[in-house]
This record gives C-alpha cells, sequence and structure tokens, in this order.
C-alpha cells in the first residue's frame, strides 16, 4: 500500500465528528470534565487495539490517558503529546462552546485550537493506519495529558513514570508550522516607591506613576544579553500585565490631589535557550538602576514569583537537521507542495509548551507542530478544516517516516 493509497483512506467526515466529540466534552483544568475526557481518549484507544491505559498523576484524582501501537521491532519510536485541558469560556462567544460546531470553514470550540484538534489529528492518524491493516517496525505512543496549564505537571509525571520514546511530536497550535525553538517563561513583581506632595508643589515629589509610564514602554521593547543568534534573541520579550498605582503601599485611592509615591507592576518575560532566568533579572536590574538615575530619589525593587508547588516551563530547541523535523517537514512538503516554515517561529515561540519538559527532562528530540492557533484562546476559538485534515495527513505520513513500514 502506497503513501498516497493510505492518505487516500483518511474519513475527513469521521476525524472531524471525532474531534467534534472531544469538544463536546467540557474539561475545564483541574475539574472532574479533564478526567471524562482522558477516560474518553483511553476508550477509544482501548477499542483500537492500542494498549491503553489510565496513568494518575500522584496528585487527587488527575489521570493522564496514554496507548501504544506496537511495532513488531527495529523501528524508531515516535511519542505524540497534547493535553486535554482547556482555559475556561471568556464573554463574547456567539456560538455555543461546546457543541463542536462545523460549517463550511472552521470546527468551532473551546480548546478545540488550544489544544483538541492538535490531539484529534493524531489519533485520527493513527486510525487510518490501524483501520487499513498497516504494521509499523516502531511503536507509536499517544498521550494525553492534563495539567499542563498548571506547568505540565502532566507529562512531567509520564516522565517521572519512565515514559520515552527516540522522536516526540507536540501538538500545540502552530499553524502547521514546525517550531524547532520556544522560550521560557517567567514572571515577575516591580515596586517603585517615590516621595509624595501635594499637588501644587509637585515639581518637588518623586512621581512613582511618572516614572511606571516611562519605564513600561522600555521594558515592553527590551531583549535580554547573551543570546546565541538573532534568532534566539526573537525570542526575546517583556509584557508588563497589571499596574497599580495611587498613594501608599495600600494604594489608596481616595486621595488623588497628592502625587502618587507607590506603584506596583507585574510583568512576565521570555528568554531563549542559551540564556537564564538570572540573566534576564540582571538586565531588568540594570533597567531599573537606569530608571532610578532619570528619576531621583526613586527606590525601585525587583521580585521574581515563583508558584509554590508549579513547575515553570523550560526553553526547547531542536536542529533543523535533526530527522524528526525532517520528517515533519518531508510530509508537510508532500501535503501542501511548497516548504514548510520553520524555526523560532512567532507568536509560537512565545509559548510555553510541554516539549520543554519532553527535551529537558527526558534529552528527547522533537518538534513541535499543531493545527490551529491564529484564532486561540478567543471567543469563537475555532480551526480551519482544512488545516485540521492536513494536519492528519502531515502525522499520518511522519508516522510512516520515523516509524517505518514492516
Amino acid at each position: 500500500m502506497t503513501q498516497e493509497d493510505l492518505l487516500a483512506r483518511i474519513d475527513e467526515k469521521a476525524c472531524l465528528a471525532f474531534l467534534s466529540g472531544m469538544v463536546q466534552h467540557k474539561s475545564y483544568s483541574q475539574t472532574e470534565g479533564e478526567r471524562q475526557l482522558a477516560a474518553f481518549m483511553a476508550e477509544q484507544m482501548q477499542a483500537l487495539g492500542l494498549e491503553a491505559e489510565l496513568r494518575p498523576l500522584g496528585e487527587g484524582d488527575r489521570v493522564n490517558a496514554v496507548g501504544r501501537l506496537r511495532g513488531v521491532s527495529g523501528g524508531k519510536s515516535l511519542l505524540f503529546n497534547g493535553h486535554v485541558d482547556t482555559n475556561p469560556v471568556s464573554e463574547g462567544w456567539t456560538v455555543d462552546p461546546w457543541a463542536g460546531k462545523v460549517d463550511d470553514r472552521f470546527i468551532y470550540g473551546i480548546g478545540v485550537s488550544n489544544m483538541k484538534a492538535g490531539d484529534a489529528a493524531y489519533f485520527c492518524a493513527v486510525r487510518t493506519l490501524v483501520e487499513a491493516g498497516v504494521k509499523l517496525r516502531g511503536d507509536v505512543i499517544l498521550t494525553f495529558v492534563v495539567g499542563e496549564l498548571q506547568g505540565g505537571v502532566g507529562t512531567l509525571a509520564l516522565l517521572r513514570d519512565g515514559l520515552r520514546a527516540d522522536y516526540f511530536v507536540n501538538s500545540e497550535p502552530t499553524d502547521l508550522q514546525a517550531l524547532t525553538m520556544h522560550a521560557a517563561a517567567f514572571v515577575f513583581t516591580i515596586e517603585l516607591v517615590g516621595n509624595t506632595r501635594h499637588l501644587s508643589n509637585r515639581e518637588a515629589a518623586v512621581d512613582a506613576i511618572a516614572a511606571a509610564c516611562d519605564l513600561i514602554p522600555r521594558l515592553n521593547a527590551m531583549t535580554f544579553a547573551g543570546a546565541a543568534s538573532p534568532e534566539h534573541a526573537r525570542i526575546n520579550r517583556v509584557h508588563v500585565g497589571v499596574v497599580h498605582g495611587a498613594l501608599g503601599r495600600e494604594l489608596q485611592e481616595w486621595r488623588p490631589p497628592q502625587v502618587a509615591d507607590f506603584v506596583r507592576l507585574k510583568g512576565s518575560g521570555r528568554y531563549a535557550p542559551g540564556q537564564t532566568e538570572q540573566g534576564a533579572l540582571a538586565d531588568l536590574r540594570a533597567a531599573l538602576d537606569a530608571l532610578e538615575q532619570r528619576f531621583p530619589g526613586l527606590r525601585a525593587t525587583l521580585t521574581p514569583e515563583h508558584l509554590s508547588g508549579r513547575p515553570v516551563m523550560p526553553s526547547f530547541e531542536v536542529a533543523k537537521d535533526s530527522r524528526i523535523v525532517r520528517a515533519i517537514n518531508q510530509a508537510y512538503r508532500a501535503v501542501r507542495h511548497h516548504d514548510q516554515p520553520t524555526g523560532a517561529i512567532t507568536p509560537p515561540g512565545y509559548y510555553g509548551t510541554d516539549a520543554g519538559h519532553l527535551y529537558r527532562v527526558a534529552g528527547m528530540e522533537g518538534v513541535v507542530c499543531g493545527p490551529g492557533g491564529r484564532y486561540n484562546t478567543m471567543p469563537d476559538e475555532r480551526v480551519d478544516i482544512a488545516d485540521f485534515l492536513d494536519m492528519v495527513r502531515i502525522y499520518l505520513l511522519t508516522i510512516i517516516d520515523i516509524c517505518e513500514l514492516a
């Protein structure tokens, strides 16, 4: 059976129906719904004849679903990784977030982009191979994890259990581009302390709000020292997302004639492989030192924030000539007839994904490539049907390349 024969066997209606069914599971992170969807995925894998199980995380009742299509031996193994937990629904939706609606262009639903379309795509690729009676030399491992939204606790639990493969594909939404590098994330708080005066004498004050207005654009434009290349520097970013300014540390708002002497900023940063959080914080501290020079009498403090018990998403990198990257590039070209965008592509390069854990903890080579992205985590979240179906095709060809037909 040729690759063209296998691609022709993909049942597009069945693929869309499967994804629609996944969307209809309300699998908010850290709720019973994510467990129910994990159980559903395990049942579906068992129905295909895969070795499938639910594996506990070791915290509460949370479980991951893991399935394995055994090869006949001698081939490389390929692990697919995706999460089934979703963000909550925001305001502004015009379609039912859990209906799994399909029209002539899109499939809609909360979590369909982040990242049930990726999950469904690799399930449907394996289902097509199984139903075609294809035997592979290497194993295909399907993981449907929970807890990605808590820093990747689901994937980390599988890695602690010893789950490994020769290569991996993480299916976070990249609009089918091959992401070979993404940033690590950190969170920080900055406090600016000035010196208040009544507005009648504000020239003698040290205005913390004015200092914050000066600082924020500079932070948002920052890159960090030590980037290994211009491509690495391209996924450096700082963003201030919270600003509170008023009188005193308690941020009293009832006295607007007073010059504000206290501002608290909260923000997040991204840095590339080869850079460190310590280096990024040092660069932020240098920016605050310069701010204190521009605003004599101002005192600025910087505090990194680490949530107790919650892992941090590390950075990820793979060589562009890695076998897994070449395999997915070739599959993309076969399906779409042009070269696949590959590298530290933004905005996905600013993501945190479980690929960082697979790379850092397990030392596995992999790539991040999935359907969805441009309509990610927004009202009426959706995925282009054409992208989803092409992803099924690309995954199928990638499996054949890496695991090899027996």
